[in-house]
């Protein structure tokens, strides 16, 4: 298994775990968090905070935010350049329990929650969380740093832009 670094230990990293465990790609070495802590994120240590990921990433190149998005996606877009600038391999994650079309295409940083539709030719971009539920219908363009909250519907050729966040169970037709 590959070892992976998490930056961001709220809720959404809490999610974000047990997608990642349920892959059994990799093995969580530990949660970076704004200021560092003794406190466990659901089993898995604290080990350092944003200051320490340049020595981190050189330990361990690859990294998931794990940081949610709901008013504003600025904290994870300069997490995706701060660890970019540091030379981290951000993987694309995705639930064996989502289903995504060999006709997609999911860009890097990018996790698929449990349960998440990708249908035929939905492009996703970096960063980006398709979260529990949600559907990516045909056509489909989501465009860096967006957040599909739970349960939304992203109906066919709809085009989502960059730094969005769709609400859950919000409906968007073409």
């Amino acid at each position: 298994m590959k070892s992976l670094l998490l930056v961001g230990g709220g809720g959404h990293c809490h999610s974000c775990i047990d997608v990642i465990e349920s892959t059994k790609t990799y093995e969580i070495e530990g949660v970076v968090e704004l200021t560092a802590s003794s406190e466990l994120v659901i089993g898995y240590p604290v080990i350092g905070s944003n200051n320490d990921l340049p020595q981190l990433i050189k330990n361990s190149k690859l990294a998931l935010i794990t940081v949610g998005q709901i008013k504003t996606p600025n904290p994870r877009i300069k997490l995706f350049n701060l660890l970019k600038q540091l030379g981290a391999e951000l993987p694309i994650v995705v639930s064996p329990k989502a289903h995504i079309s060999k006709h997609s295409f999911i860009d890097e940083g990018s996790i698929v929650m449990h349960g998440a539709i990708v249908n035929s030719s939905v492009q996703i971009g970096r960063n980006c969380i398709v979260n529990s539920q949600s559907l990516l219908e045909h056509g489909v363009k989501v465009d860096d740093h967006c957040h599909i909250s739970t349960g939304a519907l992203v109906n066919g050729d709809v085009t989502i832009g960059r730094g969005s966040f769709v609400g859950s169970g919000a409906v968007i037709k073409e």
